[in-house]
């Protein structure tokens, strides 16, 4: 799979479009008009469609191993450096995607759509709590659907890097790097991911996340036996997992990283494995600015749609559309203005205080 990058693209597009139109049928009441006539699209976009997030999890966890330990040794020789840089480039477009997600929820409320998807005007410590990446654990009430994503991956990444900042840093276990992540995922695969209430921490997480890292060893070990392991660690903690019990969430998991491990080791013909789909190459690269600012931009159109033609299923279906290509096109700005340019302290320090302005303003005129 030489065309690496693009085939991720390729697969993150179609993951964050899905979410999209999850968040889409879950949230909307757009899609409870539309329903009857696609009855069957509709029920497994709602209860299915939540399960690309595993495919986010997976792509997450084998983008990491790549950073961190892309031939099994820690990369890192700091701790704190590349901590801050990674809270630093998934915060500033999280950030301005909140200050936008504050001005709709705000501004459709006090147009009069009432509805259970528009949120209560947050408090400065709720805005502050998001900002900080600890919403979910404080049990603060989402500014947008899907944020509770971030905070994981953060967890995650986070989790990840304190483990082979340790195993560089202490001579007796520098081997060790790769069995923690094993561990780990066996772990979170056995145990934590059976725990529910455990689904604010990474550890619930782990599982996913670590076979996406052991599909990168997969592809990259320097010997084919130890590719060969790997994909047979894989198989055998991600079937172990299913057997105690089945979760299709996990079964995705684990279908994603086999995919991503035996792809990287086929021999593509050249027509496949160069080719690639420009739109979805160019969705893909800009997937995390839509997750970011599609839920928004739902609100935003439902309520629209609901004040002007609230039973009618052609501008129902209509605003769905209008709803998908809207959070597409905003999520191509967020991603100009956001993730293009390099990420830094003081550009997330203003998005930072935007945010907090456009909550504490939210805050007085409910007051007054």
């Amino acid at each position: 799979m030489t065309a690496r990058n693009h085939s991720l693209d390729h697969i993150k597009a179609i993951a964050c479009l899905t979410i999209v139109l999850h968040h889409l049928v879950f949230y909307s009441p757009m899609a409870d008009v539309v329903r009857p006539a696609v009855p069957a699209l509709v029920d497994a976009l709602r209860d299915q469609g939540r399960m690309a997030v595993q495919v986010f999890l997976v792509l997450g966890g084998y983008l990491a191993a790549s950073a961190l330990a892309p031939q099994g040794l820690a990369k890192h020789s700091a701790f704190w450096q590349p901590l801050g840089q990674r809270f630093v480039r998934l915060s500033v477009p999280y950030s301005a995607a909140l200050v936008v997600a504050l001005v709709v929820n705000e501004t459709v409320r006090g147009l009069g759509f009432d509805h259970p998807s528009v949120s209560e005007t947050p408090t400065w410590d709720g805005v502050l709590a998001h900002l900080l990446l600890l919403h979910s654990v404080g049990d603060w009430e989402s500014i947008s659907a899907g944020v509770w994503y971030v905070a994981i991956d953060f967890q995650l990444y986070a989790l990840c890097l304190l483990w082979w900042w340790l195993c560089r840093q202490q001579t007796a276990w520098s081997g060790l790097g790769q069995a923690g992540m094993v561990v780990g995922t066996g772990a979170s695969l056995w145990l934590w991911n059976l725990d529910s209430s455990l689904d604010v921490w990474a550890l619930y997480f782990f599982g996913a996340y670590g076979l996406g890292m052991m599909a990168w060893w997969a592809t990259h070990a320097q010997h084919g036996y130890q590719r060969g392991l790997w994909m047979v660690l894989i198989t055998l903690l991600g079937g172990i997992a299913l057997g105690m019990e089945w979760r299709e969430r996990i079964a995705l998991a684990l279908v994603t990283a086999g995919v991503l491990a035996i792809g990287g080791n086929l021999r593509w013909p050249p027509a496949l494995r160069d080719g690639q789909c420009g739109p979805l190459v160019w969705m893909g690269q800009r997937s995390y600015s839509i997750f970011l600012i599609h839920f928004p931009m739902g609100l935003l159109v439902s309520a629209e749609v609901q004040a002007s033609h609230p039973h009618s299923m052609l501008a129902n279906a209509l605003g769905m559309l209008l709803a998908v290509a809207l959070s597409i096109a905003t999520g191509a700005v967020l991603y100009e203005w956001t993730e293009r340019p390099k990420a830094t302290w003081q550009r997330l320090r203003r998005w930072q205080l935007g945010a907090m302005s456009t909550g504490l303003i939210a805050t007085l005129l409910q007051i007054f």
